[in-house]
């Protein structure tokens, strides 16, 4: 992986991760926590739309599952945090 991959990736799981902390009313967890929220997302993101045999083709479609994962994930956590 490059350097400029790596940049990229972060970016995107930044991106996500704010996202879905606004979709969320709130949910974020500052910076690094919205990074780390939007890279998990993605992976979870990619998992589910894997499984359901979709894909994301570029920058936005990959932004798009990445906040959706986000934001399930920002659900499963209230979930587990209400209980």
């Amino acid at each position: 992986m490059s350097i400029i991959s790596l940049i990229i990736f972060l970016a995107v799981g930044a991106l996500a991760g704010w996202l879905a902390g606004m979709i969320m009313k709130g949910r974020g967890f500052g910076l690094i926590g919205d990074i780390i929220v939007g890279i998990v997302g993605a992976v979870l993101g990619g998992f589910i739309f894997g499984f359901l045999g979709i894909t994301a083709g570029g920058l936005s479609g990959t932004i798009i599952m990445a906040t959706i994962g986000a934001v399930l994930l920002l659900y499963i956590i209230s979930l587990v945090k209400k209980a």
